[in-house]
């Protein structure tokens, strides 16, 4: 847990922060295509492809913050929303093309609610949470999860589509628990000093 900085409007313009909010820009294009591909149930290459580019993007955009020094409290902010637009907007789409069951996207969905809520207002006290290599993980997982969804020659096997996502879903919230249980023990430190 340390003091988090404020945040500085010139830091948008960073290289890195600009990838990201490409990254948030671009996520409807996805979202559109998997829509669109409702009689596949959304599975596609142009979806698949998108997907892929978005998420490369993902890693793109953290290589170039780390390799240039410009990591900035506005990327740290940005990434897991541009993270969280992206899952959870697709996530959502392949429900509604009868892709993916319900229930484990909502309970992606209200994990993922509830850790930027907790996020926002340990902020608000001036404390931050370092993300734990898990958490990287859990997003690679449920991107995973989407690519099986998007692959068309796994059309027809729901099996894999449906491991995929509650696999997701046990990592999605070992890493919520995680997290609130490391800031619930931060804020006690914090208001120990």
């Amino acid at each position: 847990m340390s003091h988090v900085e404020t945040y500085s409007w010139a830091d948008l313009r960073l290289t890195a922060n600009l990838i990201t909010l490409g990254r948030i820009a671009a996520s409807p294009v996805l979202f559109v295509l998997i829509l669109a591909a409702s009689d596949n149930r959304g599975a596609s290459w142009s979806v698949l492809t998108v997907g892929l580019v978005l998420g490369a993007s993902d890693y793109y955009d953290g290589w170039v913050a780390r390799s240039s020094g410009s990591v900035s409290r506005w990327g740290a902010f940005l990434d897991p929303l541009a993270d969280k637009v992206m899952i959870l907007g697709a996530s959502w789409c392949f429900v509604a093309v009868d892709r993916l069951f319900w229930v484990p996207v909502l309970i992606i969905s209200v994990r993922e609610l509830l850790v930027s809520a907790a996020r926002t207002r340990w902020a608000r006290e001036g404390l931050s949470l370092p993300a734990r290599l898990s958490a990287k993980y859990k997003t690679l997982l449920q991107g995973a999860a989407l690519i099986v969804a998007a692959l068309p020659p796994l059309e027809e096997h729901d099996w894999a589509s449906s491991l995929a996502i509650w696999l997701a879903v046990a990592l999605t919230l070992y890493t919520g628990w995680r997290y609130l249980a490391d800031g619930r023990a931060g804020a006690i430190a914090a208001a120990d000093q």
